[in-house]
């Protein structure tokens, strides 16, 4: 892998600094106890990072979501790891009843609020739901959704990275949330194919993760979720026109669930 490519993502930590560390400090400096609660630290960076960066990113993806969740999805949307909501942007709101918000950043509540009512989803229609925790609290989950399997479709964007646990998270997931003959889609940065990538993902996952709220550049979520056992059709393809020296290698993919 050439070195501008393996060293490229320092301009990335240097903007992510930039605009969170101020004011991140003068969080900790009015409430000195969060020096205590590194986790909660970790929260109000990465608001302030995604401000700057959440834009840009959802710019970078938009051909593929244009591609892959308009026609895909439909009923009962669970986003995992919703951002800002950026999907929202995305579904079709004549196919899509109910938009799910699983987001333990309550910081990023707000956004994802006001871009929910424009898009004409509101919580006092009930079309519209917030759920303030991590894709691993599986029981909050299915007690919110009102019971298990009730999600019609389950989105992943760019989220997998950083959840804790991540592959029995995701299957817990899949088992408990999504609707029998549900679909699940996909878009994810994973683990490179290429020996030499894959090196320099590992390399910088211990710095990256800590400015980017648990961010891992070397999860091969892609082979996790192909090798469960619940799908009745499965698709996987890369991304159009990406090179492969690229420390964000990213798999698409739209799978549908068994019916029981």
């Amino acid at each position: 892998m050439k070195l501008s490519a393996a060293f490229a993502i320092l301009i990335d930590l240097r903007l992510a600094v930039q605009a969170a560390l101020f004011p991140t400090a003068k969080a900790i400096t009015s409430s000195p106890f969060l020096l205590f609660r590194p986790h909660e630290v970790s929260r109000i960076f990465m608001s302030h990072v995604w401000k700057t960066f959440g834009e840009g990113v959802n710019e970078s993806g938009r051909a593929v979501k244009d591609s892959l969740i308009p026609r895909n999805a439909y009923g009962v949307v669970l986003d995992i790891g919703a951002g800002h909501g950026h999907t929202l942007l995305y579904l079709d709101r004549q196919k899509v009843t109910k938009y799910v918000a699983l987001e333990p950043n309550q910081l990023m509540h707000a956004e994802i609020r006001a871009l929910a009512e424009a898009k004409g989803y509101s919580e006092a229609a009930g079309s519209l739901l917030l759920l303030p925790y991590g894709a691993e609290e599986i029981g909050l989950i299915v007690s919110a959704l009102g019971g298990a399997r009730t999600v019609d479709t389950l989105i992943s964007v760019l989220t997998i990275c950083s959840i804790p646990d991540p592959e029995r998270a995701l299957d817990t997931l899949v088992r408990e949330t999504l609707k029998p003959g549900g679909t699940f889609l996909m878009y994810e940065h994973v683990l490179s194919p290429r020996p030499d990538v894959a090196w320099w993902q590992r390399f910088w996952t211990p710095v990256w993760e800590k400015a980017f709220d648990g961010c891992r550049l070397d999860r091969p979520t892609h082979l996790w979720v192909e090798r469960m056992d619940v799908w009745a059709e499965k698709a996987m393809w890369t991304k159009d026109g990406e090179e492969e020296e690229h420390l964000f290698w990213h798999q698409i993919g739209r799978f549908v669930k068994k019916s029981e």
